[in-house]
């Protein structure tokens, strides 16, 4: 199975395998740039790695060698954990994969109420229409992104459309495909006075 077919099972693993400091408080505020912008190597920089033994698959050898991974995110306190596969490495990567897409939907860039896409994101939507599938390593970036300029245009998705040079329901569509993002952008809305999306 592809390591980023995670992100299909995103809500299960945010759920079963996933812990974060503030998950019911408002979105944490960094300084640019964002988290998940940062190379694998630099990002792991920021995490205490920890290996343990875990139930999952594997038959005999299963509990006998320490392949589960959990990733802390020290500046953030976001965690993700891995333990599905039989291998440390490919648990590993699978953990990096959930912690970049949680950096994505609950990280926050401040200071950008004027908002000018990136030139990824530029070099992704043409014509209107986002092109990113969600088992790209440029998947979380670009949700990052979307989630910021919904942010920076007070959760009107429409602004921020335009914003980022897509069509409101191009927009929506995109965010809609992690549905902790499409979740926390409703909450805020629904705070707001504001109608639901629907995907």
């Amino acid at each position: 199975m592809p390591i980023l077919r995670l992100v299909g099972r995103f809500i299960f693993a945010a759920r079963q395998n996933v812990a974060m400091t503030n998950h019911d408080r408002d979105p944490l505020r960094v300084s640019e740039p964002h988290p998940v912008t940062l190379s694998v190597e630099t990002l792991l920089q920021q995490c205490d790695v920890r290996r343990s033994r875990h139930s999952g698959p594997g038959g005999q050898h299963r509990n006998k060698v320490e392949t589960a991974i959990e990733l802390t995110h020290r500046p953030t306190g976001i965690i993700s954990f891995a333990a599905e596969r039989r291998s440390q490495e490919q648990n590993r990567q699978v953990a990096i994969s959930r912690l970049r897409l949680l950096l994505a939907v609950r990280v926050r860039s401040v200071g950008r109420a004027e908002f000018v896409p990136s030139s990824l994101w530029m070099s992704r939507c043409r014509n209107q229409k986002i092109g990113c599938s969600e088992r790209h390593d440029d998947f979380p970036v670009m949700i990052a992104e979307a989630l910021d300029a919904i942010d920076a245009k007070e959760f009107d998705v429409r602004t921020a459309a335009a914003a980022l040079g897509c069509s409101t329901s191009q927009l929506v569509r995109f965010i809609a495909q992690v549905p902790e993002a499409l979740e926390s952008v409703n909450k805020e809305r629904t705070a707001r006075g504001m109608f639901r999306l629907m995907p």
